[in-house]
């Protein structure tokens, strides 16, 4: 089901960050910079991922969700729910 966020230039802000990030860490492989200083990059870089990750999944609860609990649709809400599920498992896998 697709769908339109409130905010999408807030979230492609981030994203293009985390490009910068990305790009940044590569830089640091290719000088040969120390391990733990990339490391420290890397894990930096997938922590502004996973917030992006939550606002998404916020965003979808709050529009996709919500949007079919009040239009009565109990087809879209099972799938809709179905699918965060199923995105929620694997982030924890």
């Amino acid at each position: 089901m697709a769908h339109t966020h409130k905010d999408p230039a807030a979230l492609l802000t981030r994203l293009r960050r985390i490009e910068g990030q990305v790009r940044g860490i590569q830089k640091m492989l290719e000088e040969d910079r120390d391990c733990m200083d990339v490391v420290t990059q890397v894990q930096a870089a997938r922590a502004a991922l996973t917030k992006v990750e939550a606002e998404v999944l916020k965003l979808h609860m709050e529009s996709c969700i919500e949007g079919a609990i009040a239009a009565g649709d109990a087809d879209a809400q099972r799938k809709l729910l179905g699918d965060l599920m199923q995105a929620l498992t694997k982030s924890i896998d």
